[in-house]
């Protein structure tokens, strides 16, 4: 089982998550984060660190969500780990409510 970072993670990409990951599983794009499922030990450390709830077991992701199962398998074999907490992006607080984000994921 993994983890998987969902919708609300787009244009927030807070990194508090990286932080607590002892295996170092998550991926940097432009403006989201992914989970590594081939790295990620289901530790479940970063599930409560994330401050927009994006962080989801495979096994409680919620039905609508489910395609981000497989966008963290395909993007994290593309994208560069992350292992430190950054500045959240200037806007990120404009993006915190705003729900049917997939559209403004930038590969």
């Amino acid at each position: 089982m993994t983890y998987v970072v969902v919708e609300s993670c787009i244009r927030c990409k807070l990194t508090d998550c990286v932080e607590v990951c002892p295996v170092d599983c998550f991926h940097e794009g432009p403006n989201f984060l992914v989970i590594d499922p081939e790295e990620c030990i289901d530790c479940s450390l970063c599930e409560p660190e994330c401050p927009v709830n994006a962080i989801y077991a495979e096994e409680d992701l919620p039905e609508d969500q489910n395609e981000f199962l497989a966008l963290n398998a395909e993007l994290s074999a593309l994208w560069p780990v992350i292992t430190e907490m950054k500045d959240p992006p200037p806007d990120s607080d404009q993006w915190r409510e705003v729900t049917a984000k997939l559209q403004y994921l930038e590969r």
